[in-house]
């Protein structure tokens, strides 16, 4: 076999492959084989019946057969022989293919391109700083004062923060909407998430009340037009918070001073910060990165990759159940703008993959099967579903390459990160080396020490 690459773009190629007959024949010999078993000829035992007959019955029909084994095989051996990694279907066209003569094609692809890492010595990047203010730990405080809270019916009208027990019915020409009514729901005056205008309408009613204004449903069959919503207030409630004493603490918390849970609050919300600037500390390093080298991208893999994107953000707005033109509409967006970002996102995330698998590749960053389990757990825990229903449909659907490459990318943008000098606005030197999972900081040497002691009975008895 022959081949030659023509290098159409960075990232695509075209080859053109010649088969000389030689090493077509037995794929030729294996279809006529393969039809011999399937058809029935007078005069010929079934398997028996020579290529000429099947050529006269069913004309083309092994050619056929023996075009497709083989353009699949020689397609891969020319990747091969000219060290290119596809990154979508090719488009083949056949340009030769007589009876006794070679196999022509050539194959048009997208290819992963050319990518020279920068030099990542001295590599620096910036994070804002972070403060845990009194603040956000009464705000924490009080967020689980809440869930100890009481409800007391009160004779006044309804305001903000209150909770109402309501019904409430949307009509359309005088018919009620399928899946609109409801009876004895309480609701918390101010929360938002059901229908528009609903908290503006229940601000100053008291029990007893009613009122009916128009608004626009955001799901179901009647997206976008205008309903008249009827809702009437049957009970206005208090809620009361419980005091802020050691009493609270004890009932709330492990802790016997409301002292301790605050100090135990900051704690979390230290750790829950510093994992986040971890995050986009990380961000920031591979940003950095990629601004030293300039990466092409296939248009190809870019239009998938916005298709998807774009389809998932129009389905989570659907959960939520939001438009995409009214989500735009409050985040002050238009069209336009939109598509820019999404589309500058996209860019970064695909630039991202090419540099990441690059590094892994000259690293020789490997990955074993605990990592693999690990990961899929996880992923299955972020998607609410079974681990082993996800690993089970992961190798079903041979997705564990893909979940391979993930870990691979993950473990090159930690090498990254640890050897970068990443500060905060403050100029402070951000701690990323010795950070754990749980967003608290590691100390090598105790740990290195601990381990050493536990070790020692163990290797004394072995002498012994």
């Amino acid at each position: 076999m022959k081949s030659a690459v023509e290098t159409l773009s960075p990232t695509r190629a075209k080859l053109t492959v010649e088969v000389p007959f030689e090493e077509l024949k037995p794929s030729l010999d294996a279809a006529y084989q393969k039809i011999a078993q399937q058809i029935n000829i007078p005069g010929f035992r079934r398997g028996k019946v020579p290529p000429a007959v099947i050529e006269r019955q069913f004309p083309g029909a092994a050619r056929d057969e023996a075009l497709n084994d083989i353009l699949g095989t020689k397609y891969i051996e020319a990747l091969q022989a000219n060290d290119l990694t596809p990154l979508a279907q090719p488009e083949v066209e056949v340009l030769k293919y007589d009876d006794e003569g070679p196999l022509e094609f050539t194959a048009e692809v997208d290819i992963k391109p050319e990518i020279t890492v920068p030099d990542t010595d001295g590599l620096e990047a910036e994070v804002e700083s972070f403060e845990v203010t009194d603040e956000d730990v009464t705000e924490q405080v009080d967020a689980l004062r809440t869930r100890f809270a009481t409800l007391l019916d009160v004779e006044r009208p309804a305001k903000d923060d209150d909770f109402v027990v309501l019904d409430l019915k949307a009509t359309r020409d005088g018919e009620v909407v399928d899946g609109a009514e409801i009876t004895g729901f309480s609701y918390q005056v101010g929360r938002g998430g059901m229908i528009d205008g609903l908290d503006e309408a229940l601000v100053g009613l008291s029990a007893g009340d009613d009122k009916v204004f128009t608004s626009q449903l955001v799901n179901g069959d009647l997206v976008g037009e205008d309903v008249e919503v009827a809702v009437t207030v049957t009970q206005v409630q208090e809620q009361e918070l419980p005091e802020l004493d050691d009493d609270f603490a004890q009932m709330a918390s492990e802790f016997d001073t409301i002292g301790d849970l605050n100090a135990d609050v900051r704690e979390r919300l230290t750790r829950g910060k510093r994992l986040e600037q971890a995050a986009a500390a990380r961000d920031a390093v591979l940003e950095a990165l990629l601004e030293k080298v300039e990466i092409p991208l296939p248009e190809s893999i870019l239009t998938e990759e916005l298709n998807a994107r774009r389809q998932s953000v129009e389905q989570q707005l659907a959960y939520a159940g939001m438009t995409l033109e009214k989500y735009l509409e409050e985040e002050s967006q238009t069209q336009d703008e939109f598509e820019a970002e999404l589309e500058r996102r996209v860019r970064d995330a695909v630039a991202a993959q090419f540099l990441l698998d690059e590094i892994a590749d000259k690293d020789e960053i490997g990955v074993d099967q605990g990592e693999l389990t690990q990961h899929m757990v996880r992923r299955a825990q972020q998607s609410g579903q079974d681990p082993q229903e996800f690993v089970n449909h992961m190798l079903e659907h041979n997705h564990v390459p893909e979940m391979v490459q993930e870990i691979r990318r993950g473990k090159a943008l930690a090498l990254l990160v640890e050897g970068a000098i990443v500060k905060d606005a403050a100029g402070n030197v951000v701690e990323l080396k010795n950070l754990r999972p749980d967003g608290t900081i590691g100390d090598p040497e105790a740990e290195a020490s601990e381990e050493a002691a536990e070790e020692a009975p163990a290797e004394e008895s072995t002498e012994d």
